[in-house]
């Protein structure tokens, strides 16, 4: 921190202080804002006459300067070194972060939130302005291999620490409850300020599409007063919602420039309304064993997407076992959340198993007729829906990214949108697409110009019936999270039903590639598809993905999927 400088006897400039005599030979310098936590560019300097006069005359005296000085500057560098790494960089009186030159600081206060909202007893008071952009930091440091716990550290030095939350030690519903208790209780004593944080507040969730579901559950189910919308960073393998919604598919950088980046971009972003969709199953209790879900075991803190209602819950039934979960991306059921589920068992076990294979056809034999009937609301009613005999996995898709941003609805023609009353695939329209897959192979059309699955049906709400001794297992995936989902042998009451719950508040950056009804930017006719079936395939970043890259249509080499237990 000290710096020695060789310096002439006499001393002038702009940018600097300095406490010399005639006789200086020697300077140390030490930055000012290090000492006192201020963003301009002055100096704190310390001299010390290293002969001359004042050495000869009173070298007690001089003696006594030097250590009186050298413990001054000791104690400043010890009183930093506690600030920075407390955290504590946000100053209440003055909106000063200790990062720099005072443009940066002013960039950086939009979006800090004080202590005396994030922490009861804290003291305090409102200050102004009010930031334009308060933001609260869900970050799974677990995701992302190091990267979660190095952007743990990164938000924690630009924002207030007390307004960044590690995953691992932190459940949300308990923060955010917290933190609008706090903001109602302020609001009702008269406080503007804490009103106009809570009207401006936006969450930032770090992690993969599990983590990222885990928070807009959260949020759904807390019926705040005023939801934030929710930007997600893209921390995992697939990284669908952050994709859906301009964020991008890879991994982020952790620098402080990167994230700075990022801040400014959710300051920036638009609201964007998509729906959410309760998936409900219920089955007679097994007399023997239990029919839990069974997560795999890289993800053993998967099953908050999908879990048994408890004993109080309105939807509970004597003698039944009922199941709740949500989604907001897709939910799939079949050959992708089949191989989904060994991919993540298998790959801890045995990870040098693990190469870029195409998923073997032959594996998954039963089709999705043989496991269940399907039927969709149309119209106030129950219908049929036919699947294909050849269909061997469903997906009911809310957004336009699967499977490491693949399209599998597409973009139907006039034609056939008229001829089957579809219309166009909005994430707000209270509608979900049905996709069916018959094999692998099928989803390599995905990789063609305007390629699709097997367009099922467009509907609001959707139940399956499972066939009785059909099967003692299935699979199934919601947004990303893949688990085993047993079946009772003697039992024809299983029944699964997909409806919708309501709306959350996305962000959305100008990459999004979701539409919304309301938007007037979303077009009133989409682009068609060419229906010729020899359209030469040709290279697009965005549209069509590496297939290898997607771990849906991938399975670990040497290992048989249909074994897997």
């Amino acid at each position: 921190m000290l710096r020695k400088l060789n310096k002439p006897n006499t001393v002038s400039s702009d940018r600097s202080q300095h406490l010399v005599t005639k006789a200086t030979r020697h300077v140390y310098t030490v930055p000012f804002r290090a000492l006192f936590g201020t963003p301009n560019k002055l100096a704190f300097v310390f001299a010390f006459a290293e002969s001359g006069s004042v050495k000869n005359s009173t070298p007690k005296l001089l003696v006594l300067l030097k250590v009186l000085s050298l413990l001054f500057c000791v104690f400043r560098l010890v009183c930093f070194e506690m600030t920075m790494a407390d955290g504590n960089y946000y100053r209440k009186s003055s909106w000063e972060i200790d990062m720099g030159d005072a443009s940066y600081d002013r960039t950086l206060r939009e979006f800090c939130i004080p202590d005396y909202i994030l922490v009861s007893g804290s003291e305090g008071k409102s200050v102004s302005p009010v930031p334009t952009c308060p933001v609260i930091v869900f970050i799974n440091s677990k995701s992302g291999g190091q990267l979660g716990g190095e952007l743990l550290v990164s938000y924690s030095t630009l924002l207030n620490k007390n307004q960044v939350f590690d995953l691992g030690k932190n459940a949300p519903d308990k923060v955010l409850q917290k933190l609008y208790a706090t903001l109602e209780t302020l609001k009702h004593n008269g406080d503007d300020f804490a009103a106009q944080i809570q009207n401006r507040l936006r969450i930032i969730v770090a992690g993969g599409d599990g983590t990222a579901s885990w928070l807009l559950g959260v949020v759904s189910d807390l019926k705040l007063p005023h939801p934030p919308p929710i930007a997600t960073v893209p921390l995992g393998t697939g990284n669908n919602l952050p994709f859906a919604f301009g964020w991008g598919k890879k991994n982020p950088t952790t620098d402080i420039q990167s994230v700075t980046s990022f801040l400014m971009n959710v300051k920036a972003a638009k609201e964007m309304k998509i729906d959410s969709w309760h998936i409900v199953m219920r089955m007679k209790a097994p007399k023997e064993g239990s029919c839990d879900p069974i997560a795999p075991l890289e993800l053993p803190h998967a099953m908050h997407a999908f879990q048994r209602v408890s004993s109080t819950d309105k939807l509970n039934m004597d003698g039944y076992h009922t199941f709740r979960g949500g989604f907001w991306n897709y939910f799939s059921m079949g050959m992708d959340a089949q191989v989904s589920y060994a991919f993540h068992s298998e790959r801890k076990l045995h990870p040098e198993k693990f190469k870029n294979q195409l998923y073997n056809q032959r594996i998954q034999n039963r089709n999705i007729g043989q496991l269940a009937k399907v039927k969709i609301m149309k119209k106030g009613h129950w219908e049929d829906l036919h699947i294909p005999r050849s269909i061997r996995s469903i997906v009911c898709l809310n957004l336009p990214s699967f499977s490491g941003g693949l399209n599998p609805w597409g973009k139907p023609n006039r034609k056939k949108s008229i001829y089957r009353d579809l219309t166009l695939p909005y994430v707000d329209d209270g509608l979900f697409e049905v996709v069916g897959f018959r094999d692998a192979w099928h989803g390599l059309v995905l990789l063609a110009p305007n390629g699709h699955g097997t367009r099922l049906a467009q509907t609001s709400r959707i139940r399956f019936e499972f066939h009785k001794g059909a099967a003692d297992c299935t699979f199934m995936r919601i947004d990303g999270e893949p688990w085993k989902q047993p079946l009772p042998k003697d039992d024809d009451t299983v029944v699964v039903e997909i409806s919708h719950h309501g709306q959350v508040s996305m962000l959305a950056t100008q990459l999004c590639r979701s539409k919304s009804m309301y938007d007037p930017s979303s077009p009133s006719i989409d682009r068609e598809e060419d229906d010729s079936t020899d359209e030469e395939l040709e290279e697009d970043c965005e549209e069509r993905r590496k297939f290898g890259a997607a771990d849906t249509f991938k399975y670990p080499d040497g290992i048989d999927i249909s074994q897997v237990s």
